[in-house]
């Protein structure tokens, strides 16, 4: 008795002779995979961003804590990649068109590449689509969370710069000084000018040192000694904000590109699953 799923193989010149000169292709079917997944994406990406509100908190002690937060955020991630593009894998593998007179395991491949098709589009499609989608979810999320701190501190803290906290500190006078200089915008903005060269080169002049002592020393009233001492500690704290900066982009582009990964490696499988249950071939490819 004939195995009906067992190929049949043609020489090399029949092979040649009787070669398609279509496509192969379904691209129709790999267009629907990826809609279907990036469909799934801003589904699940509005369900998390609600999820992240929900554990998050504004107060000390409440809410999860930053680490479990990070790694949380990480595994979300990676999640919502894996069931959104198994969603659109699946679907461009159950709807391509049918091969006949061709190999098993050529069907199988060429399953797999529909997936991995079907991934590329809705990744690239999604980072010019999803951009948009996802900024107006989490922005409009955050606005309205942070309405209750009022307008004026929102309005604050956006035209606020990178350097104003630091110079804050290092111009953090004694009350009984007492002191009123004539232009405190121009010192302000001088020792922001001052101070930004070191926190990219990681030192500063002694020269400039010395000249930055002397203007907080006359704004603040306190010694030069005790001067130079904020600037050596504002630095350093400028520094240690920046290494965190740079370890949290670290960890996010590895996240991205597990996620990435992930991803791909789902959308490959689905198209699988999707394809044999189209031919009718899954529980053969099950062994079952």
């Amino acid at each position: 008795m004939t195995d009906t799923l067992t190929p049949t193989y043609r020489t090399a010149p029949g092979i040649a002779a009787d070669e398609s000169h279509d496509s192969a292709a379904a691209w129709s079917a790999i267009i629907a995979g990826a809609l279907a997944s990036i469909a799934m994406t801003l589904i699940l990406l509005a369900f998390a961003t609600g999820l992240g509100l929900a554990v998050v908190s504004p107060w000390a002690d409440s809410g999860v804590s930053a680490t479990t937060f990070k790694w949380g955020s990480g595994a979300l991630m990676l999640l919502l990649a894996v069931m959104s593009s198994a969603v659109g894998g699946y679907v461009a593998g159950r709807l391509r068109t049918k091969w006949t007179g061709v190999h098993t395991d050529e069907i199988y491949f060429r399953d797999t590449v529909h997936g991995f098709l079907a991934w590329a589009l809705a990744t690239v499609v999604g980072v010019v689509l999803l951009a948009s989608a996802a900024s107006t979810i989490v922005g409009g999320a955050a606005s309205g969370a942070g309405q209750a701190a009022g307008q004026a501190a929102g309005a604050a803290a956006r035209n606020a710069g990178p350097m104003d906290g630091y110079i804050d500190t290092l111009l953090r006078s004694d009350p009984a000084a007492n002191r009123n200089p004539a232009d405190p915008a121009a010192s302000r903005a001088e020792l922001t000018r001052l101070l930004t060269k070191p926190l990219r080169t990681g030192e500063i002049t002694a020269a400039d040192r010395t000249y930055a002592a002397q203007m907080i020393a006359a704004r603040t009233g306190i010694p030069q000694a005790e001067a130079e001492a904020r600037i050596t500690q504002v630095i350093n704290q400028a520094k240690e904000a920046a290494d965190a900066a740079r370890k949290a982009a670290l960890k996010f582009s590895l996240w991205l590109a597990a996620t990435l990964l992930a991803g791909a490696f789902a959308a490959s499988l689905a198209a699988t699953e999707g394809g044999g249950l189209r031919d009718g071939t899954w529980k053969y490819r099950r062994g079952s």
